[in-house]
C-alpha cells in the first residue's frame, strides 16, 4: 500500500508539473500580469489558462485548485480584453 500512495503522490507532482510554468519561464513573465488578490494568485491562475490550453477541456471541468471555474473564466476574459496575453505568450515563445 506504501508504494501505491507514493506511486499516486508522484504522479500528482508529475501532473502538476507538465501543466504548470517553469520557475524560469515565470521570471520572465511576472512583471507582465497583473498582481491583483494573493501573493501566488496570478502564478495559479496562468496555471489554470495553459492546463486548460493544454488539455482542450471546458473551463467548467478544470480542476478544483485552479479556483472556480467562473471565476478563472471572467479573469482570463478581462486579461484578454487588456491585451495581456498576447505580451506573455510573445515572451515565452523567445527562448531567450
Amino acid at each position: 500500500m506504501a508504494n501505491f500512495l507514493a506511486i499516486g503522490s508522484d504522479f500528482r507532482r508529475a501532473e502538476r508539473a507538465c501543466h504548470a510554468i517553469s520557475d524560469a519561464d515565470w521570471d520572465r513573465v511576472t512583471g507582465l500580469v497583473p498582481s491583483h488578490g494573493p501573493k501566488n494568485e496570478p502564478r495559479r491562475f496562468v496555471d489554470a489558462v495553459l492546463f486548460v490550453v493544454r488539455t482542450g477541456i471546458p473551463w467548467r471541468d478544470r480542476l478544483e485548485r485552479f479556483g472556480h471555474w467562473n471565476g478563472v473564466w471572467r479573469r482570463f476574459g478581462r486579461w484578454s480584453r487588456a491585451c495581456v496575453w498576447p505580451r506573455v505568450f510573445e515572451v515565452l515563445q523567445d527562448p531567450g
